[in-house]
């Protein structure tokens, strides 16, 4: 992509931005109903049709208005785009994202949620902000890995803010029976219709120390690039859920689908599928059955 290119593009979505910013402040100040819920699902749109990202999705996501926290893989901040051009969602970010140019005032007309990590006594007051949302029949994103990867393999997930799937409950402050925890994948498997190598993926996934400014001029140097989103199994949260098992089940469903999605072939080690995905289920008392099939 030329630079010129790119500037027509940055231009037209700094349009889309001024179209939808205006009737997005104002269903928010006046009750928060479906036009503030879909004007950032349109912007990204934009972005995503400019840019050269063909996104797909596969596998059983929770119904429209039905509360979920989702626990998802992070790979680039690409993924924040992706996952808010398929549907009405939220996130859940670090403090420091609120401060920054640009990218924090999008976060924060999303209705993004911040957690001061540095504070440990913060995670109990999301947990509640979360809860609340949920219990408003909200869908939240939550990357569990707590940062980003390089797309290719799975940090384990952290459970601390999977009890706000449990604080939403209707014993807690009268909200639904129970609660959706849905796993769900983000993978960056082809680019110009060719697998994504090892030596690529700085292009697509930023990760660790690297810089921002050559990560972008890679990204926007090369073409078309596929994503491919997995929704999968549902995890239904009780009373009685214990959240360090269901966040470990939710984390094996996510890391056999980025292992999919990446490489193609079956994972290595367990594999949470069919009978065996029941009994540990049973064995971590975190009933699946009666939720929605998607």
């Amino acid at each position: 992509m030329t630079r010129l290119g790119t500037f027509l593009r940055l231009i037209l979505c700094a349009l889309a931005f001024l179209v939808v910013v205006g009737p997005h402040l104002l269903s928010l100040r006046f009750g928060r109903g479906r036009i503030a819920a879909w004007t950032p699902v349109l912007f990204h749109r934009v972005f995503v049709g400019l840019f050269g990202l063909r996104v797909s999705q596969s596998g059983t996501p929770p119904e429209a208005g039905e509360p979920a926290l989702v626990l998802s893989n992070h790979v680039s901040w690409l993924d924040i785009i992706v996952l808010g051009s398929l549907r009405p969602l939220s996130f859940v970010a670090k403090s420091e994202i609120a401060g920054w140019p640009v990218v924090g005032t999008l976060a924060r007309l999303q209705r993004t949620v911040f957690i001061d990590r540095a504070r440990r006594a913060d995670t109990a007051n999301v947990n509640a902000a979360v809860a609340q949302r949920l219990s408003q029949g909200d869908l939240i994103v939550l990357f569990a890995e707590g940062t980003t990867g390089d797309g290719t393999r799975l940090l384990p997930f952290r459970s601390s803010l999977v009890g706000a799937a449990r604080a939403a409950l209707a014993g807690e402050g009268g909200g639904p029976d129970r609660i959706r925890l849905q796993p769900l994948a983000i993978t960056y498997p082809r680019r110009n219709g060719l697998p994504v190598t090892r030596t690529e993926r700085p292009e697509v996934a930023w990760y660790g120390d690297m810089d921002l400014a050559p990560h972008l001029s890679a990204f926007l140097a090369g073409g078309p690039l596929d994503i491919h989103v997995v929704w999968g199994a549902p995890i239904a949260v009780e009373a009685g859920t214990d959240r360090k098992r269901a966040t470990a089940l939710a984390e094996a469903c996510v890391r056999e689908a980025v292992q999919r999605g990446t490489t193609g072939r079956p994972p290595v080690g367990p594999v949470w599928s069919g009978r065996r995905r029941a009994r540990a289920l049973d064995a971590a008392s975190v009933p699946e059955a009666g939720l929605p099939a998607g």
